[in-house]
């Protein structure tokens, strides 16, 4: 058996608008009905499979939790890294702990921001590598490619070694981003493949390469998972401990050095969603290229993407050619297809200028649901409120505001002070100021302004 770790605590800023930190783009339904984390972990399930370990930050907890219930996933652990240290502390501290119930178990290590169409040949793949990992292989998976991709890394196979599969395979090397020039080389070599950040080993053998390669990390991950605390149904790592943990991925600190690696080569459609052009090229298009999504229209437009992410917002494209428009209640990206990658720069821009859009979507998620602001004024403020079914808001009470409650669908549990009453759907309730209250929903989604 196989147990999945996801790791899901990256902010995805080649997304924006759509993917901020607040809500990064693994938990987006970015291409089809579920989200990104969703698909991986259902992806990494079934007969083969032993509950998932995810590694995420406090900020997404409560999401992590929330999306595996929706697709019925019971995580063996949902781990909280104090703060993002990447990859390799991550799978050292996800390899630790299982270590102490099955050393010898074998763990699928990827990110939950991956597309991969098909499933079942996925699976095979995985299943393809069980023997070299059962050997004491660090197993990866690589993609044949598709195109001369600059923004991914890349897997150079042994000598003699084409594009087969699923098989494992002696890896010679690991290829940094390559410029196109070289980009465009290795895919006509044949003998490279794109690098997925997707692994398969044993836990002993996996925490024997960060002994060997990268043992200043055993110390400070080793303290921050036995000193770590259990919180509701999370395991939150020691913070003090974590943070003496180098920040570098698993292919710096290990990977890179190993000797005992093989791939699993893959071609069977996959993408990292790693900026907007790849979501157009894995987007539904029409006979001249354009991709749509959501109250969008292209009028004569060629190679293009266009997004709306409101329903109260239309797109409308008119003569574009290798264009990205993406359009949020709050933000507008427009971009040329080509500077896919320099979205983040935009991003950088906006965090310089301070602006609340590099980094906050207008709804802010809670463990209990999601709110927005509609209307902000000097002396008042209308927010939208939705709280998930049987979650309530913690008791609270204000000095400076009072407030009023008008339930629009739904059925609310309100308690003020000492009193409790039922609010139902076109009914109100006030708030006085300095009242202790707090709201519930004890049946369907309830909606509040």
């Amino acid at each position: 058996m196989i147990t999945p770790v996801l790791l899901c605590g990256g902010s995805g800023t080649r997304l924006w608008p759509l993917s901020r930190k607040s809500y990064p783009k693994q938990f987006v339904p970015l291409v089809g009905e579920t989200t990104l984390f969703q698909a991986s972990a259902q992806r990494m399930a079934g007969e083969n499979f032993l509950p998932p370990v995810v590694l995420t930050n406090a900020d997404y907890r409560f999401i992590v939790a929330q999306q595996l219930a929706e697709v019925g996933i019971k995580p063996h652990s949902i781990m909280i890294e104090p703060e993002g240290r990447n990859t390799a502390p991550a799978v050292l501290a996800a390899a630790l702990w299982l270590e102490k119930s099955d050393p010898d178990g074998l763990m699928l290590v990827a990110p939950s921001d991956q597309v991969v169409p098909d499933a079942a040949a996925f699976q095979e793949a995985v299943m393809a590598g069980v023997a070299a990992a059962r050997e004491g292989q660090l197993v990866t998976f690589g993609i044949k490619p598709s195109h001369p991709e600059t923004g991914y890394g890349y897997l150079e196979l042994g000598e003699g070694n084409g594009v087969h599969g699923p098989t494992a395979v002696p890896l010679t090397r690991f290829v940094e981003k390559p410029n196109a020039k070289r980009a465009e080389e290795m895919m006509l070599a044949g003998n490279y493949l794109w690098n997925t950040g997707i692994f398969l080993f044993s836990v002993k053998t996996v925490i024997a390469a960060f002994e060997k390669y990268a043992p200043d990390l055993l110390p400070p991950v080793r303290a921050a998972v036995d000193q770590g605390k259990p919180d509701l149904d999370f395991m939150r790592l020691d913070p003090k401990s974590w943070t003496g943990a180098k920040d570098v991925s698993i292919d710096y600190a290990v990977m890179e050095h190993a000797e005992n690696l093989s791939v699993v080569p893959f071609s069977a459609g996959w993408s990292d969603l790693g900026g907007w052009d790849a979501v157009w090229r894995t987007s539904a298009q029409d006979d001249r290229g354009v991709a749509t999504n959501g109250p969008a229209i292209a009028i004569d437009c060629d190679n293009t993407l266009l997004r709306s992410e409101d329903d109260g917002v239309e797109v409308v494209g008119i003569g574009l050619n290798n264009i990205i428009a993406v359009a949020m209640p709050d933000a507008v990206l427009v971009a040329d297809t080509s500077r896919a990658q320099d979205v983040k720069d935009a991003v950088a821009a906006l965090k310089k200028k301070k602006a609340k859009q590099a980094t906050m979507l207008p709804k802010d998620h809670r463990p209990w649901g999601w709110f927005e602001s509609l209307v902000v004024g000097d002396r008042f403020q209308v927010k939208r409120i939705v709280v998930n079914l049987g979650a309530a808001l913690s008791l609270q009470s204000h000095h400076h505001r009072s407030e009023h409650w008008i339930v629009v669908e739904g059925t609310a549990k309100v308690t003020i002070d000492d009193r409790e009453e039922l609010v139902c759907e076109n009914q109100s309730v006030y708030i006085p100021l300095g009242a202790v209250h707090r709201m519930e929903n004890p049946g369907k989604v309830q909606r509040w302004s």
